[in-house]
């Protein structure tokens, strides 16, 4: 069974009280970027210890291996991607990207109004819109909109 780095990081995180927000893998494993959150916000030491903890924790498993470690806070423009982060951040400004078209495109901003099944309620020029969460390339809240 391969090794589940985002299962990995994601229960590493939990355990330290910290929510994974997002992680990339850049350039093969020469940088894993890790961005955590918590309910106030995350500093300069948050970080630090994650970073500590992960760095230890993936140092002995031996199916993973990265050159560098970047441990950040989502910032005002952060990834929301699980159902419960629609829900959690309802009447929030984002921007969303589909993979597939709806209403001829694919791009969109507006206000979200939570979730309805598997599907996003957003509020788009005057109107709701349901888009399906497979159907979700990446959203962002959009803090200047």
């Amino acid at each position: 069974m391969a090794f589940d780095v985002e299962n990995f990081i994601e229960n590493m995180v939990k355990q330290l009280g910290y929510e994974l927000v997002d992680f990339e893998i850049i350039n093969h494993g020469q940088l894993l970027r890790v961005f955590i959150d918590k309910p106030d916000l995350v500093n300069i030491d948050d970080c630090v210890l994650v970073s500590n903890q992960l760095n230890h924790a993936l140092s002995v498993e031996e199916e993973f291996n990265y050159d560098r470690l970047e441990v950040s806070s989502p910032g005002v423009d952060r990834v929301i991607k699980k159902l419960e982060d629609f829900v959690r951040f309802n009447g929030e400004k984002v921007k969303i990207k589909t993979r597939s078209a709806i209403l001829e495109r694919k791009n969109f901003s507006g206000i979200l109004r939570g979730i309805r099944g598997n599907n996003i309620l957003l509020e788009f020029e005057e109107s709701i819109v349901e888009i399906d969460h497979d159907n979700l390339d990446r959203a962002r809240l959009d803090p200047v909109l």
